[in-house]
């Protein structure tokens, strides 16, 4: 029979094994503890890292900076007064406290006077789109209640005299799909690119008073085709990129096949042709425009593209990202220059004045380097830059489109 001594021997020979395991695993914790709150900080106070060509971006300053995530911009020229339009928000995500501002400036963008505010009672609201149609100046906006932002509603507003607006209402008879930016060739006849709710495929529309749209065409369908843009080309025909994010309901990691789609059609528009597929960037969040008969796009790019597999797949929520400038070539794309930017950025508006533009979007902290997640849940800020389209113009002829 064992002894009391032994039976008590062994209790505490247990008990020692089992606070050394504890004061182990502790460590190990610990460890892991400090580990991961140095990583965070060294994202957090990291260095902004963006590739900023001063001949081609010769100025920036903020519009909108306080302690709220200011997001989803746009910008247009109407009656001699610059109009932006964005949303300020506690976070990137959805959330019923946006609102959407719209604002004026009479000095190309340096100073803004509000002059209405959007906030659709227990919705989100985000993606503003200026229009001027006729005599009036069109907002268009999405409406939003999931919160990892699906929108599922375009809703319009318009104005007379740029002070008092009408209230949103859907746009009638295109549920489901989402607007982008109108464009008109002739003043008369307006098109627009719209992506599906559900995402996976684009149509081009088309309206002549900016209330009634009909479909004329499927721009794409398949490879979780998102956010749409058009251009005209000199010759009539009209350029489309799309935002192709393949990954079906990837939220974090994104997917390496992202990319950015470029097809083109000819009048009517009722056929569209894929002429390529570009891997530079996913282009979220998109501009485009013409000078000397070029295209151009400015939108959100992601630097070191798959240097750290799929922390940095296209896409990724974990890697930093950029607000940049392109040329759209019927081979690909070709990065330019980054504009002050990192974080969660891009969405941009966009207005030329002979060879200057100034370009709005929204940023996290420009002297930092945050990855894209740590962007959308910190306060961000809404900025105009001037772009020398000159010098772009010159730096373009020395690029290759990949």
């Amino acid at each position: 029979m064992r002894s009391v001594g032994t039976r008590s021997s062994g209790r505490e020979g247990a008990v020692k094994t089992f606070l050394k395991i504890l004061r182990w695993v502790a460590l190990a914790v610990g460890a892991l503890v400090v580990a991961v709150a140095l990583l965070v900080g060294y994202i957090y106070l990291r260095p902004n890292g963006a590739r900023v060509d001063a001949k081609v971006i010769t100025d920036s300053w903020d519009v909108a900076n306080d302690s709220m995530h200011n997001s989803n911009t746009d910008m247009i020229q109407w009656q001699g007064q610059f109009y932006i339009a964005y949303v300020s928000s506690p976070y990137h995500f959805a959330n019923d406290a946006s609102v959407l501002h719209v604002q004026r400036s009479s000095d190309t963008g340096r100073t803004w006077q509000q002059v209405e505010t959007f906030n659709p009672p227990g919705e989100d609201i985000r993606d503003p789109k200026f229009a001027v149609i006729g005599q009036r100046l069109f907002l268009y906006a999405l409406k939003n209640t999931s919160f990892v932002a699906e929108p599922y509603l375009t809703v319009f507003a318009s104005t007379e005299d740029g002070a008092r607006w009408s209230d949103f209402r859907p746009v009638a008879g295109v549920d489901g799909w989402l607007f982008w930016r109108p464009k008109t060739r002739d003043g008369v006849t307006f098109y627009n690119s719209a992506y599906w709710w559900e995402h996976g495929k684009a149509a081009l529309l088309k309206s002549t008073d900016g209330i009634a749209w009909e479909i004329v065409s499927t721009i794409n369908s398949g490879g979780r085709n998102d956010e749409t843009e058009i251009e005209f080309l000199p010759d009539g025909r009209l350029l489309a990129t799309a935002r192709m994010e393949y990954g079906e309901g990837e939220v974090i990691f994104g997917d390496p096949r992202g990319s950015t789609l470029i097809a083109e059609a000819q009048p009517p528009y009722t056929t569209w042709t894929k002429v390529a597929e570009s891997r530079v960037t996913r282009l979220d969040g998109p501009y485009l425009f013409s000078y000397h008969d070029r295209v151009y796009a400015v939108g959100r790019y992601q630097p070191r593209l798959g240097h750290t597999g799929p922390y940095t797949d296209q896409g990724s929520c974990l890697a930093p990202k950029r607000t940049s400038l392109f040329e759209v070539r019927t081979d690909g794309l070709a990065y330019l220059t980054d504009l002050p930017s990192d974080g969660d950025t891009a969405y941009v508006g966009l207005v030329m004045q002979g060879d200057t533009a100034y370009a709005s979007y929204y940023t996290s902290p420009i002297n930092r380097d945050w990855v894209w997640l740590m962007g959308m849940l910190l306060p961000s800020s809404v900025r105009v830059v001037t772009i020398d389209l000159r010098a772009m113009e010159a730096l373009a002829n020395q690029i290759t489109a990949q």
